[in-house]
């Protein structure tokens, strides 16, 4: 029951997610879906903001590649993936995917939320407390970074909650203390709706239902007057014992709207100042690293590349949401400018590492570039062509270069395995993180 109950409801919390992809996609199966890894990258690419690497294939290697993408993603933001591997989601195993998503579903969904409330409530935030260090050299220590996240974790459950029963407190008696049997009768979540918009529901003949025709009514104005996705069913949630996971998914929903409800547009445009000023910053400070490395070796150069996108993938995510929080339509003339500077700085730390990998010392130059030409190739979609002899031509023509191209293959791969990555005085020549990532992209 509990499994079947998560299996559904984490499904409808991705498919909201993902109707804000492009293309837009959607869940069918989760254990099934999940196993391509494309689903995941589109999932983890809508919450993050960013774009992440994928083979376009649906082959058994092009699968494990995505998905081992994924983890490594979420590894990077020092999640803990205890016992997820990928052999596991590859088979679809039910425990571990369900285990995957609801990690995702409270680090970007919940947490984020919940960091709103944290000084509020008094909670060890990792904004409110001084304690926590965020500069590069402390994101690198792993365990410190684990044990404040298990803090936070504990703290932004207990946010949640605080926050729910906040707003329950306002309607008389009625009381929330957990996320499982206190939602059972609908009254929560009734009051919750009324404390947002007053005048929506009657509480007090709300009292003289049953359980079911509460949740019934709950789920239905939630849905068709907040726009709040219908994640439960009344069966779901008036049962002895609720799972707790698809409640907080759910409740966290009004939580976020909530946090709209009260965001003004002087707000916005105070968000967006603060934006663009970072992004300023942010040029400078790669303008400046420019000029100041223009003469160091690569190895420096990538060193200091390296810093700069550990706090620049930092410091953007208080920005994510302005940056995409409405379509080209909806942009004000600051909205506009703003993300007219953010291409520019995105397309100028493309450019540097472009010019970056031209530097490697040979024959990696050479590797680098045979691989920036495969990916290409690979990434390129079909020309849709109506005339079969044509289409059948321009086929063709793609598989000569791309056999052409992996007749490189095993000479350039023994190279990469074989590299001795120090120069005459023993130091290394290459990043190993660089030299690693060649190997993967082989």
């Amino acid at each position: 029951q509990r499994e079947c109950t998560q299996k559904k409801t984490f499904s409808s919390w991705i498919n909201s997610i993902l109707a804000k992809h492009t293309p837009p996609s959607a869940v069918s199966d989760l254990y099934t879906d999940i196993q391509q890894g494309h689903l995941l990258l589109d999932l983890l690419e809508v919450l993050s903001g960013q774009h992440l690497p994928r083979e376009k294939g649906f082959n058994t290697f092009q699968c494990r590649s995505n998905i081992e993408n994924a983890l490594t993603f979420l590894k990077s933001r020092s999640l803990k993936l205890i016992n997820i591997h990928v052999a596991d989601i590859i088979e679809g195993k039910p425990s571990i995917v369900l285990g995957l998503i609801w990690t995702i579903i409270f680090h970007f969904h919940i947490e984020e939320l919940a960091r709103t409330l944290a000084c509020t409530y008094n909670q060890p935030s990792l904004d409110c407390s001084s304690a926590v260090d965020s500069s590069p050299k402390a994101s690198r220590s792993v365990k410190k970074s684990a044990k404040i996240k298990e803090r936070w974790k504990i703290s932004a459950t207990k946010a949640l909650l605080l926050w729910a029963k906040e707003q329950c407190s306002l309607h008389g008696s009625i009381n929330v203390t957990d996320f499982k049997s206190s939602w059972r009768s609908g009254l929560p979540f009734l009051a919750i709706i009324q404390t947002l918009r007053p005048g929506l529901v009657d509480l007090e003949k709300a009292k003289a239902r049953s359980n079911k025709e509460n949740l019934k009514e709950a789920f239905g104005i939630a849905e068709l007057e907040l726009n709040i996705p219908r994640l439960l069913e009344p069966e779901d949630v008036d049962i002895m014992n609720p799972d707790e996971k698809s409640i907080m998914t759910y409740v966290a929903q009004f939580l976020q709207y909530s946090r709209n409800l009260h965001e003004s547009e002087e707000d916005m445009q105070e968000r967006v100042r603060e934006a663009m000023s970072w992004l300023a910053a942010q040029e400078k400070k790669l303008a400046k690293l420019l000029i100041d490395t223009e003469n160091e070796t690569y190895y420096q150069k990538y060193k200091e590349m390296m810093s700069f996108m550990e706090a620049f993938n930092q410091g953007k995510n208080p920005f994510l949401p302005v940056l995409s929080s409405r379509s080209e339509a909806e942009l004000s003339e600051s909205q506009q400018q703003m993300r007219e500077e953010w291409d520019k700085l995105i397309s100028q730390i493309n450019k540097w590492k472009a010019k970056l990998d031209q530097m490697l010392p040979s024959p990696l130059d050479n590797i680098e570039a045979w691989l920036q030409e495969v990916e290409h190739l690979q990434s390129e979609d079909l020309p849709d062509l109506q005339d079969p002899f044509k289409a059948m031509f321009v086929f063709r023509e793609i598989i000569v270069i791309f056999k052409g191209l992996m007749d490189s293959f095993d000479s350039h791969l023994d190279t990469l395995q074989s590299f001795k990555n120090e120069d005459e005085k023993n130091m290394p020549l290459v990043f190993p993180e660089k030299l690693e990532e060649m190997k993967r992209r082989s």
